[in-house]
């Protein structure tokens, strides 16, 4: 059952907030190329910030063991993104596509465990599915001939700004309907 909460109110603003980060991260990519190495560093970073303090509002890490894992991923991601920067192109596109596949399996085990509670994430679910595989064709990218860029992973932030924005979206048209009833 949906539950128009002060937590509910919280996913519909993070959800909201995330989707404008990662608009914004996409256009900076874009226009901004000459700090793409910074860009590449602020986007893992920002989901563990993203995810702590999630985690927090919602009972706190030991309550949301998935988002608190997550936090680490992404923490280490940062430091992996760092390193592998000073090697190649290629090898940030692998630690992004391995850094994917966790963040986006952690997701959806996320939302799944807040399916009945919140509504709306199936979106959720459905983007860290997405997540995972969109990991796994950075991997096979970063094997391959062509020069990976920034603009290899802006389509990923697309992709997760659309559904976090969907989630945003459906959980306005939810409390909507809860009040309207």
């Amino acid at each position: 059952m949906q539950n128009q909460s002060p937590t509910s109110n919280w996913l519909r603003s993070y959800y909201f907030g995330r989707a404008i980060f990662s608009i914004g991260w996409i256009a900076a990519a874009i226009l901004l190329k000459d700090l793409a190495t910074l860009l590449l560093v602020i986007y893992p970073l920002w989901d563990a910030a993203a995810n702590f303090v999630d985690a927090r509002v919602n009972g706190g890490l030991k309550a949301n063991p998935s988002q608190a894992l997550n936090v680490a991923v992404s923490v280490i991601t940062t430091l992996a993104v760092i390193i592998a920067a000073s090697n190649s192109s290629y090898a940030v596109l692998a630690v992004f596509g391995v850094w994917a596949i966790f963040s986006g399996l952690l997701q959806l085990y996320t939302g799944v465990r807040r399916w009945r509670q919140y509504g709306a994430q199936w979106v959720m679910i459905l983007s860290g599915a997405q997540s995972a595989l969109a990991g796994g064709f950075m991997i096979s990218r970063s094997v391959g001939s062509a020069m990976p860029t920034i603009l290899d992973i802006a389509p990923y932030a697309g992709f997760g700004a659309f559904y976090f924005l969907l989630s945003a979206i459906w959980l306005v048209v939810a409390g909507y309907r809860q009040a309207r009833a």
